[in-house]
């Protein structure tokens, strides 16, 4: 057998030297300042056994979907569950996916034509980039929520000769490596008056920001001004999946299309019975309000500690402190690991070279002691 490729290892080899090799960590018990569990949801026992009687009421004894779901594997909790979440998010047809990364990878590998153009903010998620490069469409970023950009590169495009081309528009309502959001409504109003399809992953504001956590979109009363919406549930539902709110026509479309849903194995049941018992438990938890306290005194003692000009403005659950350099980054999340708390470097490449940063994830359960002490060694850190 040959041994390992060269070109692979030299790959392997650059991540090292830039510091920037990743490794799998076991999970451990400090202070969770790293998760993306923002309201405790994955860990739930009232989640949990509501999610077991609902099989057990349903008689469902049934641990697979046994194929996908144009095959065998379209259970009947789906379609139960899709009703849920369309009604929930206010929406004409909802489309469960195995996964964030799934939904966005069969969403923009299908649905952009080849000659229809895809404008995206620079700093969108990686699977969104990825269904983007499958995809037959031309692609180009615009500045990180810069309407005005975007317009420009639009503009730009003009003189593209292709009379049929669809425009997509493509932003998230919270930005997983900055937790800032764009002028949804500027966008929106943008997209409407030049006939644009817009696309809004709400990954990181679905059960977080909006009345029992609707989402951003539908906070602010847009949900049905926009082409699609892809809402995860493996942040703040704490479970697993995803779902594409659009119209029935998108639906229709995808279920034909979209690869990564037609040829994968769906979702056993018991991951959709935790879906329906995440979201009814969105109807009367008061975890939202926790969270949105912990936000608020998370940002007051970012000032108190004069850590403020370091951080990135954000009024989401994710709080970045920008600290460039791999290394410099690293030390200070490990001394800071040392002392109980789980903080995460985010190195480059995953975000630009010299935009390196530690990234806060706020929970509710997250106690006014813990945001305090982690803040106070951080402005130590920082200051050495």
């Amino acid at each position: 057998m040959k041994t390992f490729p060269n070109k692979l290892t030299k790959k392997v080899d650059q991540r090292k030297e830039s510091s920037a090799l990743r490794k799998l960590s076991e999970q451990n018990n400090l202070v969770d300042f790293s998760s993306n569990d923002y309201l405790g949801f994955a860990s739930s026992s009232i989640i949990f056994d509501r999610s077991h009687q609902l099989l057990i009421e349903k008689k469902i004894y049934q641990n697979g979907a046994t194929g996908s779901r144009l095959l065998s594997g379209n259970h009947k909790l789906y379609t139960k569950t899709e009703k849920i979440l369309a009604d929930f998010h206010n929406t004409e047809a909802s489309l469960i996916f195995n996964s964030g990364y799934d939904a966005n990878v069969g969403f923009f590998s299908s649905v952009p034509q080849r000659g229809d153009l895809i404008f995206y903010d620079e700093l969108i998620h990686a699977s969104i980039r990825d269904g983007i490069q499958m995809s037959n469409a031309k692609a180009y970023k615009f500045a990180h929520n810069d309407l005005e950009n975007l317009r420009w590169h639009i503009e730009r495009s003009r003189n593209i000769n292709n009379n049929d081309k669809e425009i997509y528009v493509v932003t998230e309502s919270v930005f997983s490596m900055d937790g800032d959001s764009p002028d949804l409504k500027g966008f929106v109003d943008f997209c409407e008056s030049n006939g644009y399809y817009l696309v809004v992953d709400e990954a990181h504001a679905t059960g977080i920001l909006g009345e029992k956590g609707v989402g951003l979109l539908q906070q602010l009363g847009l949900e049905n001004q926009v082409f699609a919406r892809i809402n995860t549930f493996g942040k703040a539902l704490g479970c697993h999946g995803a779902v594409i709110l659009g119209s029935e026509k998108l639906k229709g479309f995808l279920v034909n299309f979209a690869r990564s849903f037609i040829y994968t194995t769906g979702l056993p049941p018991h991951s959709l019975a935790t879906i329906q018992s995440a979201y009814q438990e969105l109807q009367s938890t008061t975890e939202i309000e926790k969270l949105h306290q912990n936000i608020q005194f998370f940002n007051k003692k970012i000032e108190t500690t004069n850590l403020k000009s370091r951080f990135i403005e954000s009024n989401s659950a994710i709080h970045c402190c920008i600290v460039s350099g791999n290394e410099n980054v690293k030390n200070i999340a490990t001394k800071i690991k040392e002392l109980g708390f789980d903080v995460k470097p985010i190195l480059s490449p995953t975000v630009p070279k010299g935009k390196e940063r530690l990234r806060f994830c706020l929970h509710s359960f997250n106690s006014k002691e813990e945001i305090s002490e982690v803040l106070e060694l951080l402005a130590t850190f920082v200051s050495k």
